[in-house]
């Protein structure tokens, strides 16, 4: 595979990830309620709706169309997600807004001349899938909801019209993706300052159009994106750059309800999302075939338990390149890909004293790096014990870098999710099979990973990640970090993690993390270690033996947590 463009990326993340700042924050209780997310202004809005007596599903309705307006480089109207629920009293369930591929959609759309052409998929118009974001927030809030539409988007819209003030960082995100926004029209007109200047920390940035956007959606519901106006904006701006996306498409789009994938650790059930989650079988393969493991004798991040963990990561990785898609158009080996026999079968090369070479490891025989890390996760538990967790993107950051003219929302670019070429890379690394190939109406596979862990039937963890195949092992992690070592929130959240995704053959770790001593011990395993600025960005909330909520955010990056 192309290992050269690998390294080129994970260069480049050096200088776009947010670096783990020094201070490790501690965790903070809360008595009536708790939202975690990756904006100061969004995690208000979601504390806002709890005290005005919403629920949790209420919160996360409001919080991701605030998103929406602050974080416009993950937060989305025009991308889409997944929602995992848990209710007091014990129901769990798990909302698939993925987006789709549009009907006109091929699986050779980005050959050219016999040459797949991977930026196609990456930047402009064809990247971009139905998104499903507005059809998952009414679907949530219509059968969870406490509050009306309109009231939890109103913060939002407010938001929108009147500006906020942006942040070093959101100030830095913007510019560095001036020159690429310039190739858009509306997208240079909304996300870029429209001269040769700069945008600044304390600039006031207002979205008028974007406001109007989300009070047709407000007045209107599902078709106030779906239909009218905004649908007509989003035909326009494929017939425009002649993308492919009709109003067939946009009427026809629905998310969807499905089972949660249940996994059984040490006393603690973790509920995730399924498919076309590809989180929640490698989260559930991993921790069968680590289960057998004296993980807590062997001592957090040290060389023997990172071997271990990163070989399973391995094994699963693989498996999860060559098995996982859309259920909805393939058949997905649920069954023996979690069994027990499966995955003890899949750990018996591995040895304690020498690292599996990955070229040596393929999927496993079943009988009868790196995604886009600008995805946003947010946690929310509300005073009676309602939990949320969500991840939502638009792939890469800003996405298409395409934005809708009239209508002020960015689209996604997650196509790119597919694998375009079975056998190719996709900008981030990860290898896809014939699984994920481009269907029409089909769902890409994402890496997205909601997760809420109960105990005793009751909620212990929210957790959940953004950074593409990371989220797998950054959740994972957290799990472990509180049911192996008996961490708290934020030591759990902010302590070094460690990926493997199979190909390319390496670990990739957090740059302040793991000892010299334990780098060379991993290498005389015969592992490639590779340092990164950020294992994912995780926001997480733990509940206390006595019920208090804690905060868990990752200081990896911007992160907020209100509660009252």
């Amino acid at each position: 595979m192309a290992f050269t463009r690998i390294l080129l990326l994970a260069f480049t993340l050096l200088f776009t990830t947010q670096t783990l700042t020094a201070q490790v924050l501690t965790s903070k209780s809360y008595g009536n309620g708790i939202v975690v997310s990756a904006d100061y202004h969004a995690s208000e809005i979601g504390k806002q709706i709890l005290q005005q007596g919403g629920n949790a599903v209420d919160a996360a309705v409001a919080v991701q169309f605030a998103l929406a307006v602050t974080l416009p480089r993950a937060g989305n109207i025009g991308g889409g997600g997944f929602m995992v629920v848990h209710l007091a009293d014990g129901e769990t369930n798990t909302l698939d807004f993925r987006e789709k591929a549009p009907e006109r959609a091929t699986r050779n759309m980005y050959v050219r001349n016999g040459e797949f052409k991977s930026d196609l998929s990456w930047e402009g118009i064809l990247a971009v899938g139905v998104p499903g974001t507005v059809d998952g927030m009414v679907k949530a809030i219509e059968r969870y909801g406490r509050m009306p539409l309109d009231m939890v988007i109103q913060p939002a819209i407010k938001l929108a019209r009147e500006g906020y003030t942006l942040s070093y960082t959101q100030a830095q995100d913007l510019n560095n993706h001036k020159d690429t926004f310039k190739k858009y029209q509306a997208s240079a007109r909304y996300f870029t300052t429209g001269d040769s200047t700069l945008f600044e920390e304390g600039d006031l940035f207002v979205q008028e159009d974007l406001a109007q956007t989300l009070e047709r959606i407000a007045r209107f519901g599902r078709e106030g994106f779906y239909s009218g106006p905004v649908a007509d904006a989003i035909v326009n701006e494929m017939s425009r750059y002649r993308g492919l996306i009709s109003y067939r498409d946009l009427r026809n789009y629905e998310s969807v309800w499905r089972e949660p994938i249940v996994a059984d650790f040490l006393g603690y059930k973790l509920h995730i999302m399924p498919p076309p989650s590809s989180g929640s079988v490698a989260i559930a393969q991993i921790l069968e075939m680590i289960d057998d493991y004296p993980l807590a004798e062997m001592g957090h991040n040290s060389a023997e338990y990172v071997h271990v963990v990163s070989e399973a990561m391995r094994r699963a990785f693989a498996d999860r390149s060559y098995y996982l898609g859309d259920p909805d158009f393939i058949d997905i080996p649920m069954e023996e890909l979690l069994s027990e026999e499966y995955n003890n079968d899949r750990m018996a090369s591995f040895s304690a004293d020498q690292a599996t070479t990955s070229e040596s490891l393929e999927h496993g025989e079943i009988t009868g790096f790196l995604e886009s890390s600008e995805t946003t996760h947010f946690s929310i538990v509300d005073k009676d014990g309602n939990a949320v967790s969500v991840t939502t993107t638009l792939n890469g950051s800003f996405g298409s870098h395409v934005s809708v003219s009239g209508a002020g929302f960015l689209l996604n670019n997650e196509m790119d999710d597919f694998s375009a070429q079975p056998g190719e890379p996709n900008a981030y690394g990860l290898i896809g099979a014939e699984a994920n190939a481009i269907e029409p109406g089909k769902r890409m596979l994402s890496s997205m990973s909601p997760t809420i862990v109960t105990r005793d039937g009751k909620v212990d963890m929210v957790l959940g990640a953004a950074g593409g195949p990371r989220i797998i092992t950054a959740t994972l992690q957290s799990f472990l970090n509180k049911a192996v070592f008996g961490m708290r929130s934020q030591q759990a959240t902010a302590q070094p993690r460690f990926h493997h995704q199979w190909l390319p053959d390496m670990i990739f770790f957090d740059d302040f993390g793991l000892s010299p001593d334990t780098q060379q011990a991993l290498e005389e395993r015969g592992h490639r270690l590779f340092p990164m600025p950020g294992i994912g960005r995780a926001h997480n909330i733990y509940v206390d033996q006595n019920g208090d909520l804690n905060s868990g955010v990752d200081p990896r990056g911007d992160g907020h947590a209100s509660g009252y």
